[in-house]
């Protein structure tokens, strides 16, 4: 019986793993207007359509891609949207393949592909460089951007070295390389990314341990800077301090150079 209960547990979760780590999928629809930057709409090359949140900065100033979370929506980043706006940094935020206002449902895959696409319109807007900033999931999509695009600067908040090493943290009694369909292997990915990288971490995450985090700090390229946030968990990470350091970075990116 227990062996039985086991293998029942596994086809659960191998069944249902998409709805895990997706959460935020098919979630209500984003209000309109909305609460910051204009709506706007981008085609992925398989077809999707995106929706997205776009607020344009000044010219000579990069703008700041937003890859978020598993759980989170765009329009939850009036706060960030409007701390760069007053230093006239843009933003673009999108919401993923499955997640409010856009077609299709997510995988990891697919997540990627949004990535470009979004990097893809967003260059053909600005001429002063683009900063990509993931969070939590988000980070592996920002990893893969920077690494096939030329972005000027990459921002990881909460990054994971993978889903895989998250997953078999989280679920150790189960064969998670066996089951999982999305890995996420920013492991993998990060040797790609040659640019200036700004790494963010709350001590006390009990979602993606910092001890992830700085696994992939570790194997990534200089140039390179980590911040750990003594006080801060998984979801309350960002505050005026964070956004301070995130915004100096993408100034200092532009000071210097691509």
């Amino acid at each position: 019986m227990a062996v039985i209960a086991y293998m029942a547990l596994v086809g659960l979760i191998y069944f249902s793993q998409r709805s895990l780590l997706y959460p935020g999928a098919g979630a209500a629809p984003l209000p309109e207007p909305a609460n910051w930057g204009e709506t706007i709409h981008i085609k992925t090359p398989d077809g999707e359509i995106l929706q997205a949140l776009y607020s344009q900065g000044d010219s000579d100033k990069p703008c700041v891609l937003l890859f978020f979370g598993n759980g989170d929506r765009v329009d939850n980043y009036a706060f960030l949207a409007q701390a760069l706006a007053a230093r006239g940094i843009g933003l673009l935020a999108i919401s993923y393949r499955g997640y409010p206002g856009s077609t299709g449902s997510p995988s990891e895959q697919g997540l990627l592909t949004d990535g470009i696409a979004a990097f893809d319109w967003l260059s053909a807007q600005t001429k002063s460089g683009i900063v990509v900033l993931g969070r939590s999931l988000g980070t592996g999509v920002a990893v893969n951007t920077a690494g096939q695009r030329p972005a000027v600067g990459l921002v990881l908040v909460s990054p994971y070295l993978s889903v895989l090493s998250v997953a078999q943290m989280h679920y150790p009694f189960l064969p998670v390389e066996f089951l999982l369909k999305d890995p996420f292997r920013s492991d993998l990915n990060i040797a790609k990314v040659r640019q200036p990288k700004l790494f963010l971490h709350g001590r006390l995450d009990d979602s993606i341990p910092l001890s992830s985090g700085q696994a992939l700090f570790h194997l990534a390229p200089e140039p390179k800077q980590m911040l750990i946030y003594d006080r801060a968990g998984h979801n309350d990470i960002f505050n005026d301090g964070m956004v301070g350091d995130v915004i100096g970075f993408v100034e200092a990116v532009k000071a210097n150079g691509p």
